[in-house]
């Protein structure tokens, strides 16, 4: 079905898209079998977007027919917002004072067009406003006052573009239109697009891009089509039904803008924003499982006034946490009262709060992946070699402990039930729950929001059917919307 390039009034619109099909915008709103074929991508190319606009009506009902505007709701409201725009003109501050460093005015703007720019040297920065604020045609205003700062963003007509852009403009629809073929074209055409954000330069990614290709073959052989996509595609995540983050997750970081982006999309979502907030935050995850009484190691909440007397109440040694720790970095094991200082200032160089918490050596860890509510793998992560925690980092590099994966049957069921019940209150996605056996009982050390999933690793006892149950869940979930 071809994309649809919806316009005020398709007789003076001069510009021909190969493989889009014209309408007018009432023709859009009034026909209802332009109603038809989920998924269609709409180029919303009105004159107008103020709110109950023509424009604004074809961007809001594209969505209520499962079409997939450009630009959404959400990206037309996101221009309306001058916080917003001046959040990303912070993100954006590196690359917006490189770009326009040989500007000599006091004012710029910058046309974007799918976003990119006729300028190659404006392109990164062209691409970067489009990935923040999603539409065809923008015009983004900077001003200097000492340094550079982006001021507004706004949607641009055909009108607004000189006729000399206009090839311009045609050439980059067509490569925004534009996929990589999928193999076997006899195949039946999917039933979902899903798209897979990861980052190949991470040392320490949670699956590797063998691991993402079996996740993609499940998924193409129930009808979900799947994309590895980067960070730079957070402008064109609209256009597909559901994301798989498979990035290490934070707060302040591109993976959480994805999940945001995602959620506000429609989409079906894993990691889903309020997991990545509740379990990327060992403060957070400290007071919800105390709170709950879930069995962990003495935990508590620390800040500058209280921390050395706390550290005395836990005994030594101890074990400081970084609130926004991952993958056992920022996590440091206090031996002594002498050590405590110097390890309390760096941390909170960063942060008000720490974690700290009864340091209870084992020999291994357990770590229950849980999806939707139902365990996934049961694995038993070694201690690194001479180490006390599963992954040594030193000047040598990284070494990590030994891993087995049993049967989820096989796995004490005590250490399961526990682990679920820990999972089931951060939210309803993807969780491995970290776990100790202590004086017999098992006890939560942490729950993660982006599990480690690896060949050989963690699908060990089930081999390709833990992948075609992450698809399944992702399929079910869109079913049910």
């Amino acid at each position: 079905m071809k994309p649809l390039v919806v316009v005020d009034s398709p007789k003076r619109w001069p510009l021909k898209i190969p493989g889009t099909e014209l309408v007018s915008s009432y023709t859009y709103l009034s026909d209802p079998e332009l109603a038809e074929g989920a998924g269609r991508k709409v180029f919303n190319l009105c004159r107008s977007f103020r709110y109950q606009a023509a424009g604004y009506y074809v961007s809001l009902l594209a969505e209520a027919r499962g079409h997939r505007p450009l630009p959404s709701v959400s990206a037309i409201q996101d221009l309306r917002l001058a916080p917003v725009v001046k959040l990303v003109s912070q993100e954006l501050d590196e690359l917006i004072q490189s770009n326009l460093r040989r500007i000599r005015s006091d004012e710029f703007e910058l046309s974007i067009y799918f976003g990119h720019n006729l300028a190659e040297g404006k392109d990164r920065l062209a691409t970067a406003i489009f990935n923040a604020f999603p539409a065809p045609l923008l015009r983004a205003k900077f001003e200097r006052s000492g340094t550079w700062k982006l001021v507004s963003v706004r949607v641009i007509g055909l009108g607004d573009v000189p006729d000399s852009h206009h090839d311009f403009v045609v050439e980059q629809a067509e490569r925004y239109l534009r996929r990589a073929p999928r193999k076997g074209k006899t195949a039946p055409a999917p039933k979902y697009d899903l798209a897979i954000l990861h980052d190949p330069d991470d040392p320490m990614p949670p699956s590797s891009v063998k691991t993402l290709k079996r996740f993609a073959a499940a998924g193409e052989a129930m009808g979900i089509a799947c994309d590895l996509i980067r960070k730079d595609a957070y402008g064109r995540i609209a256009e597909y039904d559901a994301l798989f983050i498979r990035e290490t997750t934070y707060v302040n970081h591109h993976t959480y803008r994805f999940a945001r982006r995602a959620e506000a999309e429609g989409m079906v979502a894993i990691d889903d924003p309020r997991s990545i907030v509740r379990c990327t935050n060992k403060v957070f995850l400290a007071e919800t499982l105390g709170r709950h009484r879930v069995a962990t190691p003495k935990t508590l909440i620390l800040s500058k006034e209280n921390a050395l007397e706390g550290l005395r109440t836990l005994g030594f040694p101890c074990v400081l946490k970084r609130p926004d720790s991952s993958f056992s970095n920022g996590v440091s094991r206090c031996d002594s009262a002498a050590q405590a200082a110097d390890l309390l200032a760096g941390f909170f160089a960063d942060s008000d709060l720490l974690v700290a918490q009864e340091y209870v050596p084992t020999d291994f860890d357990w770590r229950i992946g849980v999806l939707g509510g139902e365990p996934l793998f049961a694995s038993r992560y070694g201690m690194a070699p001479d180490h006390w925690q599963i992954v040594k980092r030193d000047d040598d590099g990284v070494q990590e402990g030994n891993a087995e994966t049993l049967p989820v049957e096989d796995a004490p069921q005590d250490v399961v039930k526990l682990a679920i019940r820990a999972a089931n209150l951060m939210g309803e996605g993807l969780y491995g729950v970290d776990l100790k056996i202590v004086r017999g009982k098992p006890v939560v050390i942490e729950v993660n929001d982006n599990p480690n999933i690896d060949v050989d690793v963690e699908d060990a006892a089930q081999g390709d059917e833990l992948y075609r149950r992450v698809m399944q869940y992702f399929f079910w979930k869109l079913e049910s919307r």
